[in-house]
This record gives C-alpha cells, sequence and structure tokens, in this order.
C-alpha cells in the first residue's frame, strides 16, 4: 500500500520543515509588500497634490484672463416692467428707460357661424406685412415673403378643416377654432410679434361670386384697405413694435427684448411704465472676489497637503509620507516664493498680492483682506493688471499669468509633479513584479521540498518495511537454534 501523507513511512513532521523552510523564503516578499503599501501611500499622495495643483492652475487661469475683471450686474428700479441682462463686453453706466408701447402679433376672429357648416369654396391668399393706419385708409406693404395660397373646396370648408390647411401652409399666421355658446369662429393670430409681422387675407374665387363681402368664404378675409368686411369687421389686434426712450431717445424693438442699443446689453421689456425706470450697469465685484477667493482656497488646499507630507509630528514620533522628499520640499519653497514675489505689471499700482489684501502666514496658508480687497476693487482695471499682465514669462507678469504658467509646467510631460507620479507608478509596478518573482520561487522550493521528502518517505517506509522483516527472520532463526 502506498504512503498517504508525506512522514508517515519515516515518522518525520515533514509538514512543519517544509512549512518553516518556505516561510523562510517568503521573507523577501513581507518586505515587499510593506514596501509596495508605502510606495502607495505616496501614489495616492502625489495624486491628490497633482489635482490640486490643477485646480490651482485653474483658478489662476481665470485671474488671468482679461475678462475675469470686467463682468458687470444689472439693476432696475422697476424689475416688472424692465429688465436687463449682458450679452457681451458692457461698461458701467447708468440710464433712464420709459417704456410706451409693448410688442404685439396681430390677431383677429371671424363671425359665428353653425358647428361644422360649410363656409364656402375659394382661395385664401395670405402676405405677411405692415400695416400703415396713420393716413384716412389703411395701407398694407407686404413684406419679402411670397403670398401663400390656399385652396379651400367643398366639403372641406369647415372652419376645422380650413384652420388645418392655414396651419399646414405655413404662411406665418396660426389659426385656431373657438368654440362658444354662439357656433364656432376662427382665430388668426401672427406667429411673430411686431409691425412687420402684420397679415393680410384676401379671398379669391368665393363660390358666392363675390370676393369682398362677408358671405361665402369672404367671411374669412381681412383686408382693411378695401373695407370693413370679413375679419375685418370685428375688432382686432394690431401689430405693434415695442416702443420706449432711453434718457429721451426713441427706440423700438420688434418684440420684447432690445439688444445693443446700449452696448454688450440686451434690454428686456414686459410692461407699459408710467415713470421713469432706472438700469444701473456697475462693476460685478462680488465675481471678482469669489474668483480671488476660490484662489486663495485651491492655494491653500495644495499647501496643507504639501505640509502634511513632509512634516514630522513629534507628539507621535511619525512621519509624513514625503519627509526629506526633495521634489515636494522644493515645490512648497517654488510657490511660497512665487507668491511673495512682486510683479511690477504696467497699468497697476499695486506690486505684492498683499497690495490687495492677499497675505502669506508662516504657515505657509494665505489669508484674505476684505477690507484690502473692497478698496482694490474699487478700481477693476487697476486691480487687473495685477493678475493679467503678460510680459513673456518676466517678473512683470500679473500673478494670475505666472501662477499659471508654473503649474502648466508642473503638469506637463516630464514636469515635476507629473515626473514625480510616473516613478512612483513605475516603482509600484516593479514591486509588483518582484513579489511575484519570489512567489514563484517560494512556489519551486515547495515544489522540490515535497519531492525530495516524499522520495525520502518512500525510502524510509522500505528500510523500515526491511528491518521488521529482517527482526522476523532473526527471532525465527533464534527460535529454531533453541
Amino acid at each position: 500500500m502506498g504512503v498517504s501523507s508525506i512522514g508517515i513511512g519515516s515518522g518525520i513532521d515533514v509538514e512543519t520543515i517544509i512549512s518553516k523552510l518556505t516561510a523562510l523564503e517568503q521573507q523577501p516578499l513581507s518586505t515587499l509588500v510593506s514596501k509596495a503599501s508605502k510606495i502607495q501611500t505616496r501614489v495616492s499622495l502625489v495624486g491628490q497634490i497633482k489635482s490640486q495643483v490643477e485646480a490651482l492652475a485653474t483658478s489662476a487661469a481665470t485671474l488671468a484672463k482679461a475678462s475675469s475683471w470686467t463682468g458687470v450686474t444689472v439693476k432696475s428700479s422697476n424689475e416688472s416692467a424692465v429688465t436687463g441682462t449682458i450679452s457681451g463686453t458692457a461698461s458701467a453706466t447708468s440710464f433712464n428707460v420709459e417704456v410706451q408701447q409693448i410688442a404685439a402679433a396681430q390677431s383677429t376672429s371671424s363671425a359665428a357661424v353653425t358647428k361644422d357648416t360649410a363656409i364656402g369654396t375659394g382661395t385664401i391668399n395670405i402676405d405677411i406685412g405692415t400695416w400703415d393706419f396713420s393716413g384716412g385708409t389703411p395701407a398694407f406693404t407686404a413684406g419679402s415673403a411670397s403670398t401663400v395660397s390656399v385652396s379651400i373646396g367643398s366639403g372641406e370648408d369647415t372652419m376645422t378643416a380650413i384652420a388645418a390647411k392655414i396651419n399646414s401652409a405655413s404662411a406665418g399666421v396660426t389659426a385656431t377654432v373657438l368654440r362658444d355658446a354662439t357656433g364656432e369662429r376662427l382665430l388668426v393670430r401672427s406667429n411673430s410679434t411686431g409691425e412687420a409681422a402684420g397679415f393680410r387675407i384676401q379671398v379669391s374665387g368665393d363660390s358666392d361670386g363675390v370676393n369682398n363681402d362677408s358671405a361665402g368664404l369672404s367671411r374669412l378675409a381681412f383686408d382693411p384697405a378695401n373695407g370693413s368686411y370679413g375679419m375685418a369687421a370685428n375688432a382686432y389686434q394690431k401689430a405693434a413694435n415695442t416702443k420706449a426712450t432711453i434718457n429721451g431717445i426713441a427706440v423700438q424693438s420688434a418684440n420684447g427684448t432690445l439688444a445693443d442699443a446700449v452696448p454688450g446689453l440686451t434690454l428686456n421689456f414686459a410692461a407699459v411704465t408710467t415713470s421713469p425706470v432706472t438700469v444701473t450697469l456697475a462693476s460685478d465685484t462680488a465675481a471678482m472676489k469669489k474668483n480671488v477667493q476660490d484662489f486663495m482656497a485651491s492655494y491653500n488646499s495644495l499647501s496643507k497637503s504639501l505640509t502634511e507630507a513632509t512634516k514630522y509630528d513629534e507628539t507621535t514620533k511619525t512621519a509624513g509620507a514625503m519627509q526629506g522628499d526633495s521634489v515636494i520640499l522644493g515645490l512648497q519653497s517654488a510657490l511660497r516664493s512665487l507668491l511673495g514675489s512682486e510683479s511690477k505689471s504696467t497699468g497697476s499700482t499695486f506690486t505684492y498680492l498683499s497690495d490687495m489684501g492677499l497675505q502669506v502666514q508662516r504657515n505657509g496658508l494665505l489669508t484674505l483682506s476684505s477690507s484690502k480687497l473692497d478698496t482694490a476693487l474699487k478700481d477693476p482695471t487697476n486691480l487687473a493688471s495685477l493678475f493679467t499682465a503678460d510680459n513673456t514669462g518676466t517678473q512683470n507678469d500679473g500673478f494670475g499669468v505666472k501662477i499659471k504658467a508654473f503649474t502648466d509646467g508642473l503638469l506637463a510631460t516630464g514636469g515635476t509633479v507629473t515626473a514625480k507620479s510616473d516613478a512612483l507608478q513605475a516603482a509600484l509596478k516593479s514591486n509588483s513584479k518582484e513579489q511575484t518573482k519570489v512567489s514563484e520561487r517560494v512556489a519551486l522550493v515547495e515544489k522540490r521540498l515535497r519531492a525530495q521528502y516524499s522520495a525520502l518517505d518512500t525510502q524510509m517506509a522500505s528500510l523500515t518495511a526491511l528491518n521488521t522483516y529482517v527482526s522476523q527472520q532473526v527471532a525465527q532463526w533464534n527460535k529454531s537454534g533453541s
């Protein structure tokens, strides 16, 4: 019968021997695993620092843009009537607005007819253009669009069918059927507001033989220039422009907005006014202040990480993961030096960040003096130069430009932070390969030991059996001799 477990044949505790021998072989693996843990901690830390450098680059880029310092806000003394939105580059100013008329779409309605009754046959011709009601007789001037003709045939001439045909023709108007206690009537409305979006509806080939009366299909005509019949005989809303004055100067618009009458500003009109509305454009200092605060926050986050990574805690006797690392220490020193440098930017009376309220403290963090910043923001153009001046990489560059260039360099291929991250990743990868080699070597050693001890066990089992046999024979001989 074969040996079922190593050691049975020899009586030796082979499993313990193999376990201890392989444990000796595995000792380098424990060292590698411990080293990998430390490298991974540094990889994570450098990854965090890299993200914070990217955030600092973004906030510095914002401060480096001239547009970050030219924003304005709009305020209206009567927002229910007039409001404004910035639509371009606008300057601080103030003016009065009075609104005499709000833009309207032309609309009209027909007389009521019995529901689902025939209206007549013929052709409805629709033109879009401008009505002039200033003279004794209204006059219509067609626009550039061609006349749209809608054919109405027998069996299709109910109000509902006619409305559907008009809407399908894309004639610049919308037709709707309105039903009430008196029957149903056709409502027609221009698709756009403004004087140039008025409409004229003429009828030709009317089934009753007359194209300009209040019978047959002519009941749906609208042509005040040719008499008050059809829909022109009913009350109607004239197409109208918005009309207003800005500091007494007349302006108008085909809709409820007026763009660039004041450069960079769109005015929105909602109601006729009874007194002047004051519209004020002022520098958006709140947005500018937030940009500065965001920059300070991003810098402080990075500075804290660098300090934590390189410090030594006397109380716990614990060193930071990057203590003594020349790259991280150099980055920390360079940043502090950069923020404490001067910028003799042309056009700015400021030289240092501290002049406008940003001060580097002993612990490396920035603090902000709100009073200094508020004073500086009274002249945004002057303050902007401290951050936006671009003098091709000299000390006279603005701080936004300098810091953006510095952080871009850190993050570029081969840059300090990117190179550090790549080196740590490479070290982690190399460690993983070494762990694999050690594990494979340990497995081979264990396999070899098991093979050797198995062979030894087999030999020992055979010798034990032989010894037992010889002993039995000797004992038998001794009995025979006696």
